[in-house]
């Protein structure tokens, strides 16, 4: 096999075409695979607290809206299916937070607590939000 010694560069000549290809074949693939369209949310103004720590594990979180609607990852759940979950978060250990809004009827917040206790959840938590310094009467 015979290979060349030396090779010369010519100068002035640069071909960029392979370069735009991969440059566009990364612009079209970072389009298609990200996405444009922002996961639906549920809305809650977490009422205030100044004792407040962050929670180090957390498993299974119910959302409560302000229109007293219960959630679980995202879907509505009646009295019924929560319980279910919650008997299978038992089982499993889990933590529980409940993300209430503060405009929601306290009487619901207590009754998914007092089912959280019934099923032996000992980890239950209630999310809050850091209250500022600055006055705030009750």
């Amino acid at each position: 096999m015979i290979f060349k010694r030396h090779v010369e560069l010519q100068k002035g000549e640069l071909d960029i075409t392979p370069l735009i290809d991969v440059v566009f074949q990364l612009l079209i693939f970072f389009m298609l695979t990200s996405s444009f369209i922002s996961p639906a949310g549920i809305r809650i103004n977490l009422p205030s607290a100044s004792s407040g720590k962050p929670m180090t594990k957390q498993n299974m979180i119910i959302f409560v809206t302000g229109e007293n609607k219960v959630m679980v990852d995202g879907k509505e759940v009646n009295l019924k299916g929560l319980k279910a979950k919650i008997k299978a978060a038992a089982k499993a250990e889990s933590h529980i937070l409940i993300n209430a809004d503060k405009e929601s009827q306290l009487g619901g917040v207590v009754e998914i607590w007092d089912l959280c206790r019934e099923a032996g959840i000992s980890n239950l938590n209630i999310a809050t939000e850091k209250k500022t310094t600055e006055g705030g009467a009750l």
